[in-house]
């Protein structure tokens, strides 16, 4: 079964084409705009600028993908993202994939941007999801564990009270001046820093549940840098600094995500989002997953599908098709708001 993803729920123009069989999803050919360069200016995503940008890009996007063989492959499904996300972006994609799917006379799908990076770890991979699974999806606007009963059947146990995790990366570099995106920025100048520079809280560490914490984080950084009279602008500083943040924040996604994986009997660990790009975060993952849960099969993404892209869009969608779960292009809508569970 092949399927053509579209995403275009922030600031990434990504179109895709996969093929799914047996449970397996395999990458044809993908695609990405980015908008990176010129939303950086502004230390963030313009949501008109990045519509405008959206307008200008799918159509040459997916004519370049399919353009790529001799004879145009069959497509058994169109997959797109209907939320969440920015509202102008998202109607983008969805419009464009409406009308391929009237056009082409293809069955159309509808996604959840997070239940893309869910399933974003499975792609190319030899392993199958095995049930019950737990997925930690970690990013800039959310910080959720999700239970899978199987495909489709999920149950969200636990997610973040006010900020994300990613939301601490990126407000972490601003303090610092370390650029946009924060995440990777902060990761890099941890390389050359000490974790145990600064005493940094581990919110929410200790309560007896799967939930999440990371504003107060950030305002232990800011009176951290204020009350110690921080030059960050020294890269020695800036260093140990970002390695105190996190540690920090990887301490608390960890011990939660296994204290989880525990109580609920997993056969499968997932991750994606895209925090899980951070090399720290998948290092102690597999460590504590060898050392307390050496049964339990991972699936951690490539890293190229941790960022926005439409493979992971399409993979969705695959599984959605599978069991024709389809929607009319007459009835499919953009919900910015859309919650999986």
């Amino acid at each position: 079964m092949k399927i053509l993803g579209i995403e275009t729920s922030c600031d990434e123009t990504a179109v895709a084409l996969i093929e799914g069989k047996n449970g397996r999803v395999r990458e044809l050919e993908s695609l990405v705009a980015s908008q990176i360069d010129i939303h950086a200016a502004t230390g963030g995503v313009v949501p008109e600028i990045a519509a405008r940008e959206h307008v200008s890009a799918i159509i040459p996007l997916v004519s370049t993908l399919l353009g790529q063989w001799t004879r145009r492959p069959k497509i058994d499904a169109i997959a797109v993202t209907a939320g969440p996300g920015l509202f102008s972006s998202l109607m983008v994609g969805v419009e464009t994939a409406k009308a391929l799917a009237l056009a082409w006379n293809v069955p159309l799908v509808r996604v959840n941007h997070i239940e893309g990076h869910l399933y974003s770890s499975s792609i190319n991979e030899a392993k199958t999801i095995k049930f019950p699974a737990l997925a930690l999806i970690v990013s800039g606007g959310h910080t959720e564990l999700i239970l899978m009963k199987g495909h489709g059947a999920y149950r969200l146990v636990g997610r973040t009270k006010d900020d994300a995790a990613g939301e601490a990366f990126d407000k972490t570099a601003q303090m610092m001046g370390l650029g946009y995106p924060g995440g990777p920025a902060v990761a890099k100048a941890a390389l050359s820093g000490d974790p145990r520079a600064y005493a940094l809280p581990r919110p929410m560490l200790n309560e007896k549940n799967f939930d999440f914490s990371f504003s107060g984080l950030k305002t232990a950084v800011l009176y951290t840098i204020r009350n110690k009279h921080l030059a960050v602008e020294d890269p020695q500083i800036a260093a140990d600094l970002s390695a105190s943040t996190q540690t920090a924040i990887v301490d608390v996604l960890v011990e939660k995500t296994i204290r989880a994986a525990k109580k609920f009997k997993i056969k499968t660990f997932l991750l994606g989002g895209g925090v899980a790009a951070n090399d720290a975060l998948r290092a102690a993952l597999a460590a504590r997953f060898k050392k307390d849960l050496p049964q339990v099969g991972q699936l951690v993404p490539q890293k190229k599908y941790t960022t926005d892209n439409a493979v992971m869009i399409a993979a969705a969608g695959y599984f959605h098709a599978a069991k024709k779960d389809f929607i009319s292009p007459l009835k499919i809508k953009a919900d910015p708001n859309w919650e999986l569970v």
